[in-house]
């Protein structure tokens, strides 16, 4: 590890050389009168509880705290209620082993999940693959390491109440607990890079190939039937057609590129139960936004409307009241869209090409970049004004608002990028801090629920940032 970081301890699973897996086999290899045991108290406990179903969803999605899906919530809103702290520290900084190319999840107690691709396994057996990893707060300790499909690294992950992931695989969604261990895994087409929850608690899925899926998120049973945005083929009119592979274009999602069909993560309205998500269908001279609705047990399409120049840039963030969708496209334009019938109300020229998320907190809106400068708009409900901007500070990655006034970016200064801590009303500069060794740009700036701060750099590094209260 480099100087001043604090070298993370060995997990449970590090030090015992074991995978969640062996643990679960040895921990079958019970005497006889053990098992025995286990099922009288098994069937004691269920007599007097007289729940006898494992569908019965009982795990809450959660308290809003922690950092529960890629932009936060289900708007999207790459905001924290958290009041940010302005005072920070960096706690620990940690390898990972490959990129990063999806945003950093944090649960309610302070649990941390990423994707990546590896050249080796989660017990050292060379071979390309992609991992999910998970890691504490306090000290960047390893919780556990489970490999995945190797275009799992763009997957997207949503954290529950009780720490359970939710992430994209090669054709699945899977679904471990805070242990690693598997609860169950459902096959789809493509790759999930966007998963939400649901106000019926439910898991909302959306592969890059455009299929949505609605699934149980005790068992990973479809509540309906799949939907796709594309259209379903027609088997008739071509009966030799194959289905493409999984990672198909992912590597055009990033760039929100012709080859990705759907390249972001869906913006959901919990109230009204409808979700918003790009879409550039074959052919299109230009890529939609799409309003689709989920209600009496099937998803129907409201609205589509081509008005993304060149392609997505960013996921649609969704405003407090659910009246207004945001969303940058590829010829560096931000847009407000009526979430009534998709008309336009204002577009924006940035100056460059806004990439990953939206910022929007209280109408104010902060885009996010790998270039272009810090910069605030304000919705004033007729148009849109410029709040401010800093053309003297270039975006590397996404900025992120709390409550309190406060907002983080990741910059560079001079030769090294710094997590800068503004105030997001004036845009002035608070307080800033090294990123130690960190190179090129940020995938992802996470809050956690203690107001702590988490980046996540594209070489494959996290760094913890705790608050001086």
């Amino acid at each position: 590890m480099r100087s001043g970081s604090r070298r993370p301890e060995r997990s449970e699973h590090d030090r015992a050389g074991h995978h969640p897996t062996a643990l679960r086999h040895s921990a079958i290899r019970k005497s006889a009168p053990l098992r025995t045991l286990a099922a009288l108290g098994a069937l004691g406990m269920l007599a007097l509880t007289g729940c006898g179903s494992t569908t019965i969803d009982d795990i809450a999605v959660g308290p809003d705290k922690g950092w529960q899906s890629a932009f936060r919530d289900a708007r999207n809103s790459g905001a924290s209620p958290i009041e940010g702290s302005r005072h920070l520290t960096l706690s620990w900084s940690r390898p990972i082993g490959g990129p990063l190319a999806a945003a950093t999840t944090i649960g309610p107690d302070g649990q941390m999940f990423v994707t990546t691709r590896t050249e080796t396994d989660c017990v050292g057996k060379p071979g390309t693959t992609g991992t999910i990893f998970s890691f504490q707060m306090p000290t960047g300790r390893k919780r556990f390491c489970n490999a995945l499909g190797p275009d799992a690294i763009a997957a997207a992950s949503a954290v529950d109440g009780l720490s359970n992931v939710y992430v994209g695989d090669d054709g699945a969604v899977f679904s471990f607990n805070a242990l690693g261990q598997p609860r169950w895994r459902t096959p789809v087409a493509g790759v999930p890079v966007s998963v939400q929850f649901t106000a019926e608690s439910t898991v909302l899925s959306v592969s890059q190939s455009g299929q949505v899926d609605i699934l149980n998120r005790q068992t990973g049973d479809r509540e309906v039937s799949t939907y796709q945005v594309l259209g379903d083929p027609d088997f008739l009119a071509h009966p030799d057609v194959a289905r493409p592979p999984d990672g198909q274009g992912i590597g055009d999602c990033a760039v929100g590129g012709p080859q990705c069909p759907v390249a972001n993560v869906s913006a959901l309205d919990r109230d009204s139960g409808r979700f918003y998500l790009t879409a550039w269908r074959p052919g299109a001279p230009a890529a939609s936004l799409v309003a689709l609705h989920y209600a009496d047990k099937k998803v129907t399409q409201d609205w589509s409307v081509d008005i993304l120049a060149d392609g997505s840039a960013t996921s649609p963030a969704l405003s407090a009241d659910g009246k207004t969708l945001y969303v940058g496209d590829n010829s560096g334009r931000l847009l407000a869209v009526d979430t009534a019938d998709g008309h336009t109300e204002w577009t924006q020229q940035l100056g460059f090409t806004p990439r990953g998320g939206i910022s929007v907190h209280d109408k104010l809106l902060i885009p996010s970049g790998d270039d272009g400068h810090l910069m605030a708009l304000r919705d004033n409900g007729n148009g849109v004004d410029i709040a401010w901007e800093r053309k003297d500070l270039t975006l590397r990655g996404r900025p992120v608002q709390t409550g309190g006034d406060t907002g983080y970016v990741v910059v560079p200064m001079g030769d090294a990028l710094n997590l800068l801590t503004f105030e997001t009303t004036t845009g002035k500069t608070v307080a800033s801090a090294p990123l130690p060794g960190a190179q090129g740009s940020t995938v992802a700036t996470a809050i956690g629920p203690e107001g702590e701060v988490v980046v996540a750099a594209r070489i494959g590094e996290l760094f913890a940032f705790t608050p001086d209260r």
